[in-house]
């Protein structure tokens, strides 16, 4: 199927494609395969005012009615899956089975929200004074910006989409400037939910801005859009989180990852190199949650890092259409650059270099492909502590457990990890207090391909946000304190006694 085909089979017609000044160009091949409409920086007022007026009507529409929607949303990515799931392909360069992936992501937190929908409890709480009732609610707090990144330009919208529209929110997504085609397909999607949804949906409910940093800015600078969810490196979350909480706004935050994995002497060494694998190179290494550093105990590392070797240099790489590839491109040439010169600085760091480079042979011309690269470091040196988003894995040894975890943890971010143990001993403690410091550690699993059901998000420089499951919707609503004197008596708390 041709990327026309593939656009066409999306709902894109040709002016669609053709009408704007924004290229897109696709990884595969680097070719441009469509110019889309930017929306003018001088609209972000009217745009921003409409997702206001949504929030007047759409926080009175009861909860579960509100979810009915995301019900809806949830039919229309089903039947629009392989389609929608094509256009990542073709925009971010996934391989299929990641594309189809992704778009399931989005299905599954839609599932997730419309049974929140009716699970938006408050508490009732145990006053000291008689005859009073005191209680939690938890109300709509207003537009919510989502800027998402080209790693997953459709997943992580839905993730906060879902969850702020159940919760009351109107929401305005800025998708990354490389990869607008996904998220305008994204929204066709919703568009037909809310043709099906009818009355009650109000205009500016659910809007798009496709352009480059402009827009983002203005969502920042806005104090009509409490709410913020930002992905991407830490030096944008370093720019957008004081901003927004200099107006005393909300940031949701999913920056950088430098995520490891620690692998004991007790480990099942066969599941450790299946989880290495995906995790290290799925996505050509472009996700938060990639795997960055492998930790292993200095008795097993060199036979560990020989089957690596080895296994990294079968990897099939090429184009992510084709069925076999497990190993597709990087988005652009800029990012095998960057990938080239951490290389370069780890060699000068003391590193041993296998594989890496850009890859030639079966991999279609004008694209950015590169060899994933294994790298054994003497140390923690500087450029193991930063996030290369790349394909490139740093192996170190340790010798005891507290070792390993203080590797581990000494680094600025502070997304995903795990171990590879059978110890009990050992896998309680990793994730003890006094274990990973990550906002996600796993026990025989890698650090990469978190569920909907689980808060999604970690610490330290990776922002301290939190999205999807368990009680992340908290962070798209305002808790309210109530108490209710149903007495003839109006008693002070702590026993303060004020007569006249």
């Amino acid at each position: 199927m041709t990327s026309q085909e593939v656009l066409e089979r999306a709902g894109f017609s040709r002016q669609e494609l053709s009408g704007g000044a924004l290229p897109v160009r696709s990884p595969i091949d680097g070719g441009e395969i469509a110019r889309v409409a930017e929306t003018p920086v001088s609209d972000m007022p009217a745009v921003i005012a409409r997702a206001k007026s949504a929030f007047s009507a759409w926080r009175e529409v009861p909860a579960p009615r509100r979810g009915e929607l995301v019900r809806l949303l949830g039919e229309e990515l089903r039947a629009a899956k392989e389609a929608l799931a094509a256009v990542v392909t073709l925009e971010a360069g996934k391989i299929v089975s990641e594309g189809l992936g992704e778009v399931q992501e989005m299905i599954d937190i839609c599932d997730f929200a419309v049974g929140l929908s009716r699970q938006i409890y408050g508490l009732t709480v145990a006053s000291e004074r008689p005859g009073h009732r005191m209680m939690e609610t938890w109300h709509p707090l207003g537009p919510c910006a989502v800027i998402s990144a080209f790693n997953f330009p459709v997943a992580v919208w839905a993730w906060n989409a879902a969850l702020a529209l159940v919760c009351g929110d109107p929401v305005i997504w800025k998708p990354s400037e490389k990869t607008p085609l996904s998220a305008l397909a994204a929204m066709k999607v919703l568009d037909r939910a809310l043709a099906r949804f009818g009355a009650g949906a109000p205009e500016g409910l659910a809007q798009i801005v496709a352009g480059r940093a402009a827009l983002g800015e203005a969502l920042v600078a806005s104090k009509d859009v409490p709410i913020v969810s930002a992905t991407g490196s830490t030096r944008m979350g370093a720019i957008v989180g004081p901003k927004v909480a200099a107006r005393f706004g909300r940031a949701i935050l999913e920056l950088g990852g430098n995520n490891a994995m620690i692998v004991a002497p007790s480990a099942d060494l066969d599941m450790a190199v299946r989880a290495i694998l995906f995790s290290a190179v799925g996505t050509a290494g472009q996700r938060c949650t990639s795997l960055r550093r492998l930790i292993v105990h200095r008795s097993i590392r060199d036979a560990l890092t020989h089957r690596l070797v080895k296994a990294y240099a079968s990897l099939p790489i090429g184009d992510p259409r084709e069925a076999g590839t497990l190993v597709g491109p990087l988005i652009d040439h800029a990012a095998l650059d960057r990938m080239t010169a951490a290389l370069h600085r780890a060699r000068d760091e003391g590193g041993r270099v296998h594989g890496g480079g850009a890859a030639t042979a079966g991999v279609p011309g004008g694209g950015a492909y590169a060899r994933p690269a294994i790298v054994e470091m003497p140390g923690q040196s500087s450029i193991v502590r930063e996030e290369t988003f790349a394909p490139i894995l740093y192996t170190l040894g340790y010798d005891s457990l507290e070792e390993a975890i203080t590797l581990q943890n000494d680094v600025p971010q502070g997304l995903s990890s795990c171990i590879f143990t059978l110890n009990l001993r050992e896998a309680e403690t990793f994730l003890s207090a006094a274990g990973s410091d990550c906002g996600i550690a796993n026990v025989n699993i890698g650090p990469s391909g978190a569920e909907i059901g689980g808060a999604f998000g970690g610490e330290k420089e990776t922002g301290g946000g939190r999205e999807s499951g368990s009680d992340a919707w908290k962070g798209y609503m305002r808790r309210q304190t109530s108490t209710v004197n149903f007495s003839a008596e109006l008693p002070l708390a702590q026993g303060v006694r004020f007569e006249v």
